[in-house]
């Protein structure tokens, strides 16, 4: 039995699907396999997956007489290897409650179609893209990653431990993007350079002139409020001190005569005595206001030409501000940038210089990482070729041949050519480097003795493509990260032998991962983990699939029907297949 801490489905539940009007599969660790008559339902249960994986899907699948259908799958992903969490967070996604991720998908007859991922409405392209990372499907449905050759030369590096290598080139490659981003900021055509370097050069200069203090522009402001109504604040000044002391009818004089008047008034009666107190408090005001006048005139400083100054610099700011920034602070940071780019452009032949005689280095660090890179996977094809054929010849291909051409392109070799004078001239035309490496290869199989390889892509048979997957998936099942594999039908126009060795194969890939097959075949459903069937039944006259988990001795019924018969030599035969 497959380890229960596997990345596994352990769910699949389907509502109104062709035949099937409420079905729930609860799928177990290891290899799980579903029998049953052929028009039974079995492929209702692969085309509910691959629409909960995101493929498109076709109306006519609903139940007749049911609106809309719906199916969901529930996945167990604690050691999911894929960056799952990140991926949740970047598609604004709920993340995962106990470790389950539930993908769900509902259609309608009306037309709608919508998928979740966690409760959380999604894409079916982000729904696609996850299913990528859970299942992969061999057999006659197009699930099938091993067909991609980006995937194969992943293959291809997993199988031969080439990972660390290949990631040392991707970095290279990266650092070759980083330098050519550089290297386009400087290279622009004489007239646009020209341009550029008067207009730095002026707002260098018109900033670093000004020699602005960040915090300068609230006392300057003060000063030419204060400045610009000088002249005004001297004759309000004078104007009050004339009313006060300084014409003959000044109010210092008005209260000397006032004085007079209540000291005479003082002497008639006594009791007029506070009177000429209370003139003398208001005498002694009017003269300390009148002291405090003065000073404040002679204070005021009528200077037209610090006037004009102080109005100068207040327009200055202004207008620096109006063009770089919304404080002085800005203005200050935009001139040092301005004066780094321009120090850049002034030395752009030397900066060019350096930059292409950096990719130039990383060009031929390239080549050779590479080349090195090539080797070793031209080092690899061999075993890998062995292995897999070894493995489709247990599975009935005896005179089969698998083999990998690759294709390695040499970019760069053209420009290391070059002359020195036209390299000079080389500034945007440059070689472009995959992350990968520089080569392409193809998984190609010839199924019968003398035929030529053919890619995979081009093989016709859905039974022959199913077992070169199963060839290449036992060959790779410690590598490949997928942690769900289902074979529909792999065992198409097998034999006797054959199918016992199909069936062992599952067996041996499902301690790595999770299985789930579709057979006909006894032999395989066999050394199953979990066995389910699945049959056609009619109520309240319709006609509806179900499916169930068998124990021992339903699974000695089911495999006996698989074997032809309830006869007591099949039932012996079906006991035999499962020990």
């Amino acid at each position: 039995m497959g380890g229960g801490n596997l990345t596994m489905l352990t769910t699949l539940r389907i509502k109104n699907l062709a035949l099937v009007s409420d079905l729930t599969l609860e799928l177990q660790p290891g290899c799980n396999v579903i029998t049953g008559e052929t028009g039974a339902g079995k492929s209702i249960i692969i085309g509910a997956l691959n629409l909960v994986l995101g493929e498109r899907a076709d109306r006519s699948l609903i139940r007749s007489g049911e609106e809309s259908c719906s199916v969901e799958a529930v996945f167990e992903v604690k050691k999911l290897r894929a960056p799952l969490k990140n991926f949740l967070e970047d598609n604004g996604l709920e993340p995962c409650e106990d470790h389950q991720l539930v993908l769900k998908r509902n259609f309608s007859a009306a037309g709608t179609n919508r998928q979740f991922i966690n409760g959380s409405a999604t894409t079916l392209a982000t729904l696609a893209s996850l299913g990528e990372w859970l299942v992969d499907m061999h057999g006659p449905h197009d699930h099938q990653s091993l067909l991609h050759a980006a995937k194969q030369l992943a293959i291809l590096d997993a199988f031969g431990g080439l990972e660390e290598e290949r990631a040392a080139f991707g970095e290279l490659v990266q650092r070759r993007g980083t330098l050519e981003k550089e290297k386009a900021a400087l290279v622009v055509d004489e007239k646009t350079y020209a341009q550029q370097l008067d207009l730095l050069r002026f707002q260098v200069q018109e900033i670093s002139t000004a020699r602005l203090q960040p915090d300068e522009e609230q006392t300057v402001e003060a000063e030419f409020i204060r400045s610009s109504n000088a002249a005004k604040l001297l004759q309000l000044s004078q104007a009050a001190l004339d009313a006060l002391s300084e014409n003959e009818n000044s109010l210092l004089t008005q209260s000397g005569v006032i004085g007079r008047g209540l000291a005479e008034l003082q002497r008639v009666d006594a009791g007029a005595a506070n009177l000429v107190e209370l003139h003398a408090q208001a005498t002694e005001t009017m003269r300390e206001l009148q002291t405090e006048l003065s000073r404040y005139a002679d204070k005021v400083d009528v200077d037209p030409a610090r006037l004009a100054e102080v109005e100068e610099r207040l327009n200055l700011i202004h207008s620096l501000k109006r063009k770089y920034g919304s404080t002085l602070a800005e203005v200050v940071v935009f001139g040092d940038d301005a004066q780094q780019k321009l120090q850049a452009l002034e030395s752009r032949d030397a900066e060019l210089a350096r930059i292409n005689a950096a990719l130039a280095k990383l060009d031929a660090d390239l080549m050779s990482a590479g080349k090195k890179l090539t080797a070793a996977r031209k080092g690899v094809i061999p075993p890998l070729a062995k292995a897999v054929g070894k493995q489709l010849a247990d599975l009935g291909f005896k005179q089969s041949k698998f083999d990998v051409a690759i294709k390695t392109d040499f970019v760069g070799d053209e420009v290391t050519s070059l002359k020195s004078k036209e390299s000079q001239r080389l500034l945007t035309s440059s070689p472009t480097f995959k992350w990968t490496g520089l080569d392409e290869i193809e998984f190609q199989f010839a199924p019968n003795l003398g035929e030529p390889a053919k890619p995979l892509r081009a093989i016709a048979s859905s039974g022959e493509m199913a077992r070169v997957m199963l060839a290449l998936k036992t060959v790779l099942a410690a590598e490949d990260e997928i942690p769900v594999l289902i074979f529909d039908e792999v065992d198409a126009n097998v034999g006797g032998e054959t199918a016992n060795t199909v069936g062992e194969k599952m067996k041996q890939i499902a301690a790595k991962r999770q299985v789930l097959c579709i057979t006909h075949l006894p032999q395989v459903a066999a050394p199953a983990d979990a066995h389910y069937v699945v049959t056609k039944l009619v109520k309240n006259g319709r006609t509806i699939s179900t499916i169930e988990l068998l124990g021992k001795k339903e699974r000695v019924t089911e495999l006996a029907r698989m074997l032809g018969g309830q006869s007591e030599a099949a039932r012996k035969h079906a006991e035999a297949l499962l020990k």
